[in-house]
């Protein structure tokens, strides 16, 4: 059996279904006791626990074959990242107390990286599950390409694409979520020992031009990639309610400067593409 948090989301969603396609026992493990209808329906197992409650994750990891570990995203962390220590902390508690057979852990391209940056949370935990006697995999996928979710509508209104990636022409590995969670599903039914990390981008890398190409061919409308000004950034930041907004600006210094990237070794290729996701952002939209 298969214990799979963040099974709501995108990448736990694709990696759930996987499974089940497989025939492999699946158990949802949700905050949210409300979505748990759905997953039951397609013949989960139902846990409910919050990713800092330990004693509700160690019922829900309890006898598994494995675990996927997709912790609650926090954009906007306090000093320190208090909010990813409480879930390390429960995390690794349960994951002591209930001692699954293998765990696979939905970290981030750049989970190396020395300096402080919004990624640093995966850095974190990466360091905690490193200290269990559990085999983990640490997952290490690109930029998302939903995240371009967030300009489809000044691409299609304005026919502009917005970029904090830069330079514009600078190609960045990107992945597809439905892809993280295929290969996801594969890595949990594998063997091995000890620690290993697998890195995970698309075929092509694409540069913020490309994007801007990308939509162009998907709208049916030119549209323009402008870079938003380093400078602004921390204004813009606080001004849609940040109250730390240095950790993002940081991470994305470290795209743009390239100190956020693979580490090298087993990386994995995702064929999904780019334009593929677009045109499946602008259905949803539509809809």
């Amino acid at each position: 059996m298969y214990a799979v948090t963040g099974i709501t989301g995108k990448v736990g969603g694709a990696l759930a279904r996987a499974l089940l396609d497989d025939r492999q026992p699946v158990r949802a493990v949700l905050r949210d006791p409300g979505k748990a209808r759905s997953w039951a329906e397609l013949g989960c197992e139902i846990a409910v626990a919050e990713m800092t409650n330990a004693s509700a994750l160690t019922a829900a990891f309890a006898g598994a074959d494995g675990v996927f570990i997709l912790p609650p995203p926090e954009f906007d962390p306090a000093p320190g990242f208090p909010e990813a220590r409480a879930v390390i902390d429960a995390v690794c508690t349960a994951l002591e107390r209930a001692r699954p057979r293998k765990v696979v852990y939905l970290s981030t391209i750049g989970a190396q990286a020395s300096e402080t940056n919004l990624l640093t949370q995966h850095t974190l935990l990466e360091s905690a599950l490193s200290e269990l006697e559990t085999p983990v995999t640490f997952l290490r996928p690109a930029w998302f390409m939903e995240n371009f979710a967030w300009d489809l509508r000044r691409a299609r209104d304005e026919g502009v694409l917005e970029s904090f990636l830069q330079p514009l022409d600078r190609r960045v590995p990107m992945i597809a979520t439905v892809d993280i969670g295929l290969v996801a599903a594969e890595l949990i039914q594998e063997q091995w020992n000890g620690r290993r990390i697998v890195e995970l981008e698309s075929e092509q890398r694409v540069s913020p031009e490309e994007a801007a190409a990308t939509f162009a061919r998907v709208l049916g409308r030119a549209v323009e990639a402008r870079t938003v000004p380093r400078a602004s950034w921390a204004t813009l930041f606080r001004s849609q309610g940040m109250k730390n907004p240095e950790p993002r600006i940081r991470m994305l210094d470290g795209f743009n400067e390239g100190w956020i990237g693979f580490e090298g070794g087993d990386v994995r290729k995702g064929p999904t593409s780019l334009e593929t996701v677009l045109r499946g952002l602008v259905a949803q939209r539509a809809c």
